[in-house]
C-alpha cells in the first residue's frame, strides 16, 4: 500500500506486505508530513486513495458497504483522530455520550472514573470548545474506549500531555486492550505513550 501514484515512496510500512495482530502492540514513528495520519484514515476507510490492497479479516476493505463499515467502526475498531474531531459545542462529557449511548459499552461510573483518574472530573459538564488541547486529548480519549474493537488506532495520542497523564493513558490503553484481546496501533512524530511494543516501524 502507498498513496495512489506516488510509487517513488518507500519505508518500513509504504511498499510493504504488513500484518498487524490482535493482541499486539505496534508503535508507526514518523516524520511530520509523511502520511500517518493518512495511513490512519486509510485503514479506518475513510480515504481511499491509496494503491495496493488493505484486508480487514482477509476482506479488501475497498469491498465494503456502507452498513460494513457501521458494523466495523461501532464493534471492531476504534481510533482516536490527530485533530480529536470533539465538537465544541457539547460538554465533555456530551462527547462521550455521544459514541456510549450508540454502543452501549460503558457504564456512566466508568465514564466519570475516567474523567477523575485523567484529572479532568471537574471539566464534564464544561463546553470542550473551552477546554485546552491537551484536556480535549483526555476526552477523546476516553471516547476511543466507549465501545468494542479488535484494534485500536490512536494518532498521536498524547502530543499534548505531560508525563503523567500520558503513563495514565499508557495504563488505562493496556487495561482496556488486554481485557478485549485487541490490537493496539500508536503513531508518533516523537512522543509516544510509553508502553511495551511488539513492532516498531518507520514510516
Amino acid at each position: 500500500m502507498v498513496f495512489a501514484d506516488r510509487d517513488d515512496i518507500s519505508s518500513e510500512i509504504w511498499q510493504k506486505d504488513l500484518t498487524f495482530h490482535k493482541g499486539k502492540c505496534y508503535l508507526i514513528e514518523a516524520a511530520s508530513g509523511t502520511g500517518k495520519s493518512s495511513l490512519c484514515s486509510y485503514i479506518y476507510g475513510y480515504r481511499h486513495d491509496y494503491s495496493g490492497d488493505i484486508l480487514f479479516n482477509d476482506k479488501d476493505i475497498k469491498s465494503h458497504s456502507i452498513n460494513d463499515w457501521i458494523a466495523i467502526r461501532k464493534r471492531s475498531l476504534s481510533i482516536l483522530f490527530q485533530e480529536l474531531r470533539i465538537f465544541p459545542e457539547l460538554t465533555a462529557y456530551e462527547n462521550i455520550q455521544l459514541k456510549n449511548k450508540l454502543t452501549k459499552y460503558k457504564e456512566e461510573k466508568d465514564i466519570k472514573s475516567y474523567f477523575e483518574i485523567l484529572g479532568i472530573e471537574d471539566k464534564l459538564e464544561q463546553k470542550a470548545g473551552r477546554l485546552s488541547f491537551g484536556q480535549q486529548q483526555r476526552v477523546a480519549f476516553i471516547r476511543s474506549l466507549c465501545q468494542p474493537f479488535d484494534f485500536i488506532l490512536l494518532d498521536e495520542p498524547i502530543s499534548h500531555l505531560d508525563d503523567e497523564n500520558g503513563a495514565i493513558i499508557g495504563r488505562l490503553l493496556i487495561e482496556e486492550a488486554e481485557k478485549q484481546g485487541a490490537g493496539i496501533i500508536v503513531t508518533s512524530i516523537g512522543k509516544h505513550i510509553n508502553i511495551k511494543y511488539d513492532s516498531i516501524y518507520k514510516l
